[in-house]
């Protein structure tokens, strides 16, 4: 065994590693018209993924009301291939007022591109030992605009800016709420209906827009709602950068007044005040100029800043529950036979061997898990000459099975067991509707789901459960509550490094075990162990 064992993991281990990336896109549009004489449009962008010569969405934009010129808070995250050509489709829709759906709206005209185009990918040689490898950067902020183009392609007056950058590898996440206090009254018959954006200045001067809070109506004090935005996103990792925070007027006309800004960093925010409030006067520059007496505009307060990592979680006590499933089902051919999937060989792996030796030490690495990789691989062994291969192939069950485990947990609204499921199999299911509504069960839970697709199969159902191409929704149309499901065909990362295969499927485990609880309000245990990550203001 120890042999086979060994061979896998050289045969795994002597490649270069996939070349991938994530990267954050951003969009704005400009020249919409307005729909009548009375009224502005009310923009929404869908980004959209080409798979298997089909468009599935991946993401869409807020809507912006009343807006001709829309900069969209709204942040698409997607996975980049150097090797492969990655087709978007960017629309843009007038959504009614009534509702957010796309039905009944208008569509005001797309864009197509690829990944690659939006990127500006450059390549550059580096050396790894006596070997020359190839590897890729993103250029570190690139524009793209283009027009839209409406239904028979003809040239609309509409255009689209997408803005790419590559993230810096930071994926914490930090928790932020404002208010205000005493804004300048913008309203003849009611008070200022303030509503507050947050800007990243970039390395050239230019701000991107980080986030923007709801509007409070009839409000000169109003207490905007939490959000979450990674550190990538807020400041990309450099806690020094500057961030440019405005408040504004709402108006139905889209012409929103300015009531006054301030600049900050994400260090200034973190500073320990002694559990007094950071705040800073908002400011007109204008008034500041005309008026001889002039203090503020109003003051903006943070009311708290939290940030929980991964880490703090582990080291609070969590504890992830990591079960393997693998596919024993007659369509991966019979071990005896050197065409099966699991062909027993004296002395070199089979595929799924393989997958297990890749995928197990890299789990070990990224989640902190006690599993016993050879425990594993010698389970795997000892049960295959004592079974038969049957049918059909139900997946559905083991996500019950350990999603039962995890509704245990979610009782003790503690962070306390986080359960991943990695599932091997050939492909081919048979009760893809019980797996989706299980899936979208388990989406409430605290769970992962890690499918490696082995063989040369068709992974098309496989594909549909990853959410990367579009919202996985129950036969009953109930949509997944966050997207816990991540697959990858081991075909692809066969001669890659097992490196390789952690970072296209692990990497997103840590954001969905922060995500899980952030979202349920639970904070690590033992929090002040480690108060370094974390500190709130009561307001």
């Amino acid at each position: 065994m120890s042999n086979i064992y060994e061979s896998a993991e050289a045969t795994l281990g002597l490649c270069n590693s996939s070349c991938l990336t994530k990267v954050e896109l951003r969009v704005a549009c400009g020249g919409i018209s307005d729909r009548d004489a009375l009224s502005k449009p009310d923009p929404c962008v869908v980004l959209k993924m080409q798979s298997h010569g089909q468009w599935f969405e991946v993401d869409r934009t807020e809507v912006i009301r009343s807006s001709i010129s829309p900069v969209f808070s709204k942040v698409f995250l997607v996975d980049y291939y150097f090797e492969e050509v990655q087709r978007l489709r960017y629309e843009l829709h007038d959504i009614s007022s009534a509702h957010n759906g796309l039905r009944d709206t208008d569509f005001l005209g797309a864009m197509e591109c690829t990944l690659g185009q939006v990127c500006g990918c450059a390549l550059r040689s580096v050396r790894s030992g006596q070997v020359t490898v190839g590897q890729f950067r993103i250029v570190s902020q690139r524009k793209l605009t283009k027009a839209l183009l409406k239904q028979g392609n003809s040239t609309s007056k509409c255009f689209i800016t997408v803005t790419s950058e590559e993230l810096s590898g930071n994926d914490d996440y930090v928790e932020l709420s404002f208010s205000a206090r005493k804004l300048d009254d913008k309203d003849f018959f009611s008070k200022s209906d303030p509503f507050l954006e947050i800007f990243r200045i970039n390395d050239d001067g230019s701000g991107s827009l980080v986030h923007r809070t709801e509007t409070v109506m009839n409000d000169l004090s109003p207490v905007w709602r939490s959000f979450k935005v990674s550190l990538n996103t807020l400041c990309s990792g450099d806690h020094d950068r500057q961030l440019k925070c405005t408040v504004y007027d709402w108006d139905s006309n889209g012409k929103h007044d300015f009531i006054g800004e301030f600049h900050t960093t994400f260090k200034e925010i973190r500073t320990d005040l002694d559990g007094r409030q950071m705040q800073w006067d908002c400011i007109n520059p204008k008034y500041q100029m005309k008026k001889k007496n002039y203090r503020n505009s109003g003051v903006v307060v943070l009311n708290h800043c939290k940030m929980y990592s991964f880490l703090d979680y582990i080291m609070g006590g969590c504890q992830i529950q990591f079960t393997v499933a693998i596919d024993f089902t007659a369509s991966n051919g019979d071990p005896r036979n050197s065409c099966s999937l699991h062909y027993i060989h004296p002395y070199q792996p089979n595929e799924y061997l393989k997958a297990l030796v890749a995928m197990i030490p890299s789990a070990v690495a990224s989640i902190r898990t006690a599993a016993c990789i050879q425990g594993v691989v010698e389970a795997y062994q000892s049960c295959l000459p004592k079974i038969q291969l049957y049918g059909p192939t139900n997946i559905a069950p083991i996500i019950q099975k350990v999603a039962s485990s995890a509704s245990e947990e979610m009782h003790t609204k503690e962070a306390m067991e986080y359960f991943i499921l990695l599932i091997l199999t050939d492909g081919v299911i048979t009760d893809m509707a019980d797996t989706r509504e299980a899936i979208v069960h388990a989406s409430h839970l605290p769970m992962s789901v890690i499918i490696v697709g082995v063989g040369n199969a068709d992974f098309s159902d496989m594909q549909m459960l990853d959410g990367d191409d579009g919202i996985l929704r129950s036969p009953k149309g109930e949509p997944v509550l966050r997207d816990i499901v991540q697959f990858v065909p081991f075909k692809d990362f066969k001669h890659a490094s097992p490196a390789a295969l952690a970072k296209s499927v692990l990497a997103e485990v840590p954001n969905q075990v922060v995500d899980y609880y952030n979202a349920k309000a639970i904070h690590p245990k033992c929090l002040s162990d480690y108060n370094e990550s974390s500190r709130a203001f009561s307001p």
